[in-house]
């Protein structure tokens, strides 16, 4: 928690946002299927738990689905977080002029399943046309 509070306050490095990997499973190279179910319930647990912590402290989330984001050129974080995820949790931060995000994504099946947070001030309304 401590550490999603000093990104929302950090300036912005020079790709103009914060992304995380909070936590990360093991690769899947030569893992089974149960390893695979294994980690992502595990992620998906640890997303929950940080997500209800959030939630006491800065109110309810909203979910964004990243599906639409994929139809156009969109400015970054999303577009990393489209390739990961298929949603992600935002809680916006308008005293800082941002918003956080927490999603489990996966970059492709054979690597680890990641709890990511990112913080960023990208308008989430708007998609930037290439």
């Amino acid at each position: 928690m401590d550490h999603l509070d000093a990104l929302v306050a950090a300036p912005f490095p020079a790709e103009g946002h914060h992304l995380v990997v909070l936590r990360a499973g093991q690769d899947f190279w030569d893992a089974g299927l149960d390893a695979v179910e294994a980690a992502d319930e595990e992620m998906e647990a640890a997303l929950q738990e940080l997500a209800a912590a959030l939630t006491t402290r800065w109110g309810p989330p909203e979910k964004i689905d990243l599906a639409p984001y994929l139809e156009a050129e969109t400015p970054e974080p999303i577009t990393t977080l489209c390739m990961v995820a298929g949603s992600m949790l935002v809680w916006r931060r308008p005293e800082a002029g941002r918003w956080v995000a927490l999603t489990v994504g996966q970059a492709d099946r054979e690597f680890p399943i990641e709890l990511i947070a990112v913080v960023s001030d990208v308008p989430l309304g708007q998609r930037r046309e290439g």
